[in-house]
């Protein structure tokens, strides 16, 4: 999607089988764009990743973060928007950290840890982030400590310069947890101390945009499905509060204050729905979309007069549309060309009941004229955690499946954010079975209703979606043809001792806890594996450079099953080079890994049909 700043538009773009999509600039959005920066270049085999990016208030420098290799870690440069020109000015040792510029384009916050020693740089534990100012054309030796607690190791922070200039509004998070604290600083005044303006961590408190000294937030606090309420910093007693809009029956996953409007992105049963309402809060209509599926984007500033939102569902490439404010009207700006046809695929949403009678939806994808008789290959993805909502997308490599005859469904288990933060909560520590009894209801019933036998029903995951596959494969081995875990998190009882994994107790508990590790111990994948038992055809997918989920959780996995498999099925490990938790991954690894996992369910699920003809 483009974003304007300074009177110029970026916006990305792929060929298709670019390793890395390209950073174009235009004067406007019928010009003739210019490459601004082509990560292509950089390295030959593609694995260096633009990561992120912010464009200065007038638009004429950008900086932008590169990761090599998959890892987390970024450098971040400085490039002349005129010239294409690199600065000289290069930041190191950034991880989990976007950056937001002064509004006089002096320089730029940002957040980054201590150096770490070079043999750990990809296990070492992440701890004490710290919030920094770059001033440009300075060495990052100079940069200006912002705000550090030296007495909360795992205080990550965020710092985010208001639409107005005036203040910086510093995001203090706690590894994954959906609550946070908020603090902020004047920036109008030099000496001015950062004020703790939330800092109870009671709740979630994204920061919306602010009406002078009046701030506007999202917040779950008393509405687990989200409601906006208004604080003004001078008065920013509880007492004094203001709800804007309150909570609904759908879940309000996001909002952004553009032209002069709060524009509201909400989920109804995993459903994109938006709508607009003035600074006051009062509605004033829902942005017509251009179907049944997954909308995003609805980024700007204030002043703006348009915005711009891509549009998917499981049959429709991302379309992006350009929304008027003036007018009311989307009007379509680009959408990529994919040579299939739409119109022979059927998409339907279904609702089963979960072992303790929790009804959860699922989307099923197929080729029209399917027959339910039991035996249609099926590829059942699922998550289920850290409030991670999965709605609707399109995908080439899901495309791939369903044109060999296969059905791909995906079930919103507990633990996402599609219901809200109850949801959520409802899968997380010690209610975590709660996602692994949602998963293996969504394979029975797909049995149940003759789309697919146990023979003919793949698993797939990746990350938390590893641990689910891990964990069901474990508990019912006999209910899939074959599991596809990818990345997982598979050795519950060790994973807050590397990188990042401290940040999921919130989801997970921790087993240095005594009454989580005995729930903890209860599922993890590793240690649930039994000798004797004939366990389904398994390919775990990892990578050597994932300092997200590090790979000793895959090799021990695989390692393991291996030896307790008393079964002909194979268990196999794939592990890429080069590549990390999935980020930035070049295109062609992302072709070589999904045919290869293609092949190896249609091989374990009797696939026979002529493979594809995808251009």
């Amino acid at each position: 999607m483009p974003s304007h700043q300074g009177g110029r538009y970026f916006f990305s773009k792929n060929d298709g089988l670019q390793n890395q999509s390209v950073l174009y600039v235009a004067d406007t959005l019928d010009a003739t764009p210019r490459v601004l920066l082509d990560p292509n270049t950089l390295t030959a085999d593609g694995t260096v990743a633009l990561k992120g990016y912010a464009i200065s208030e007038d638009g004429s420098k950008m900086a932008y973060g590169l990761s090599a290799a998959g890892s987390d870690w970024e450098e971040w440069k400085v490039r002349d928007v005129a010239t294409g020109k690199d600065t000289g000015d290069v930041l190191k040792w950034v991880k989990f950290s976007g950056c937001s510029w002064k509004k006089d384009g002096s320089g730029f916050f940002y957040s980054r840890y201590d150096e770490p020693a070079e043999s750990a740089k990809l296990t070492k534990v992440n701890e004490f982030q710290k919030l920094y100012f770059h001033k440009l054309a300075t060495p990052q030796a100079e940069d200006v400590l912002t705000y550090e607690r030296k007495d909360q190791p795992k205080w990550g922070f965020g710092g985010s310069v208001t639409d107005d200039g005036r203040y910086l509004v510093i995001n203090v998070s706690q590894g994954t947890d959906t609550k946070n604290r908020v603090f902020y600083r004047d920036l109008a005044a030099p000496d001015a101390k950062v004020v703790e303006l939330l800092n109870d961590f009671d709740a979630s408190y994204n920061f919306i945009g602010n009406d002078g000294p009046v701030f506007i937030f999202l917040t779950d606090l008393d509405a687990t499905r989200g409601r906006l309420i208004a604080i003004d910093t001078a008065n920013p007693a509880r007492a004094n509060w203001r709800e804007l809009v309150p909570q609904s029956d759908a879940t309000l996953t996001g909002a952004n204050i553009v032209g002069d409007q709060l524009v509201a992105e909400y989920l109804r049963d995993a459903r994109s729905q938006v709508k607009l309402f003035d600074l006051a809060g009062k509605f004033v209509k829902e942005v017509g979309l251009p179907g049944i599926g997954s909308a995003g984007g609805f980024g700007g500033k204030r002043a703006d007069t348009e915005t711009f939102y891509s549009f998917t569902s499981f049959t429709v490439p991302g379309r992006i549309y350009r929304y008027d404010f003036a007018t009311g009207t989307s009007t379509l700006w680009r959408q990529p060309k994919v040579d299939f046809n739409p119109d022979a695929y059927e998409v339907k949403q279904v609702f089963y009941t979960s072992k303790d009678g929790t009804k959860v939806p699922m989307f099923i994808t197929y080729k029209k004229g399917l027959k339910l008789d039991g035996s249609n290959p099926t590829l059942l993805y699922g998550y289920g955690g850290f409030n991670i909502s999965l709605t609707p997308a399109f995908s080439v490599g899901n495309l791939a499946w369903m044109e060999l005859g296969g059905v791909y469904a995906v079930p919103n288990l507990r633990g996402g954010g599609e219901y809200g933060e109850e949801w959520h909560q409802g899968g997380t520590k010690h209610q975590k079975q709660n996602v692994f009894d949602d998963f293996i209801g969504a394979a029975e019933w797909l049995i149940a209703n003759h789309y697919t036998s146990p023979k003919k029903l793949a698993i797939s995951g990746g990350s938390n979606g590893g641990l689910l596959v891990g964990a069901c494969l474990a508990q019912r081995p006999e209910l899939y043809g074959a599991a596809l875990p990818a990345v997982g998190v598979m050795d519950m009882l060790r994973f807050q001792k590397f990188t990042i994994g401290w940040a999921w107790t919130s989801d997970y508990g921790s087993s240095d806890n005594a009454e989580d590790f005995k729930a903890l111990y209860a599922y993890s994948p590793l240690h649930n594996l039994k000798p004797g038992v004939a366990y389904p055809p398994t390919l775990v997918t990892t990578a050597d450079h994932d300092d997200r989920v590090v790979p000793a959780h895959s090799f021990k996995f695989a390692a393991r099953l291996q030896e307790v498999q008393a079964g002909a099925a194979p268990v196999l490990i794939r592990i890429e080079t080069k590549a990390g938790h999935g980020a930035g991954k070049p295109t062609a690894k992302i072709i070589e890994e999904s045919a290869d996992k293609l092949a190896f369910i249609g091989a374990q699920l009797g696939v026979t049909n002529s493979p594809p003809t995808l251009r």
